[in-house]
């Protein structure tokens, strides 16, 4: 069993203080993640969640700070999961994408820090990514742009982190690192096999280029030659300006667009308006930011086939 530290640090002390909850004896079963008899890892939100799951096995008690169906960009931690985080073996999160968690995370005293981040390369992605449909834009609402976070929709770079998680494992927790390693490469040939259903399963469509709410869909457009434009950038909150709805339109009839994607935690309003404006169909398509009972699937693979076959429909699949 690994070593742990019993005390309870200065910051879980002060939010519990703060909320008059005095002792951790009221806390929740986020707070419960720590202590156990397994290595105890806290989970930013579900993608990371499925990782340490899937790596860890049953060596791991992982807890996630995002409950399902919880918008995870704008997540506020409570003094349980503080205390929590404070007592765990390990954080697992991606920097820059939930500023709340990264505030907890650098004051914590966990011992293993694991940023996403820091395991693949993350690049700066405004409303529209991946291909031509920008010379239909003139618009300028481009101040949203900035690193994009969604990584885990790309199985490539999911796989790299995935590898990334897995040493970070088998260093903090080493008379378990064999079998860490040996999830891990089970892991990462899933996701290779994922990436060529995708690779294969949008070779030939009628069109590259597809509307979604927020820009969370870049790399995965990068990685198999389409467009994604972007309703609201990368805040799925944000609410589109005249210009750009007037823009997407024009660039949905110059490129054949036959769909507007919404997804299943935020309104899909402001997707419906757009597509009913321009006589398009809507559909889901889905950032697996979290699992619920919308959710088409009930984990990574199950959704992100869901994605695809969304997608060769949307776009035409030949």
């Amino acid at each position: 069993m690994n070593v742990r530290r019993r005390h309870i640090s200065g910051i879980a002390i002060a939010a519990a203080t703060a909320l008059g909850l005095g002792t951790l004896s009221a806390c929740s079963d986020s707070a419960s993640a720590a202590n156990t008899d397994k290595f105890d890892v806290v989970a930013a939100f579900y993608p990371l969640q499925y990782l340490a799951e899937q790596i860890g096995g049953d060596h791991v008690h992982v807890t996630s700070l995002t409950k399902p169906g919880q918008e995870p960009h704008d997540l506020e931690i409570s003094a349980q999961q503080t205390a929590a985080l404070g007592e765990s073996d390990a954080v697992l999160y991606l920097k820059n994408l939930q500023p709340a968690v990264d505030d907890a995370v650098s004051q914590s005293e966990v011992r293993t820090k694991i940023d996403a981040a820091s395991l693949t390369t993350l690049e700066k992605h405004g409303n529209e990514v991946g291909g031509h449909a920008a010379s239909h834009d003139t618009s300028k609402n481009d101040e949203l742009a900035g690193l994009d976070p969604h990584i885990w929709l790309d199985p490539v770079r999911y796989a790299q982190v995935a590898q990334g998680v897995g040493k970070a494992f088998e260093k903090a927790d080493p008379k378990n690192a064999a079998d860490y390693r040996t999830r891990t490469a089970a892991l990462v040939k899933k996701l290779d096999a994922l990436n060529t259903e995708f690779e294969t399963g949008l070779a030939d469509t009628k069109t590259k280029v597809f509307i979604t709410t927020h820009a969370a869909f870049g790399y995965l457009a990068e990685r198999y030659g389409l467009t994604e434009e972007a309703i609201n950038g990368l805040d799925p909150e944000s609410e589109p300006s005249a210009e750009r709805v007037k823009n997407l339109e024009k660039m949905a009839k110059a490129d054949g667009v036959t769909t507007v994607f919404y997804e299943t935690l935020v309104s899909d309003k402001t997707a419906k308006t757009i597509a009913a404006d321009a006589h398009l169909k809507t559909d889901v398509l889905d950032p697996i930011e979290g699992i619920t009972a919308k959710s088409r699937g009930k984990d990574y693979f199950s959704v992100q086939q869901a994605n695809l076959k969304a997608l060769q429909k949307a776009l035409g699949s030949k």
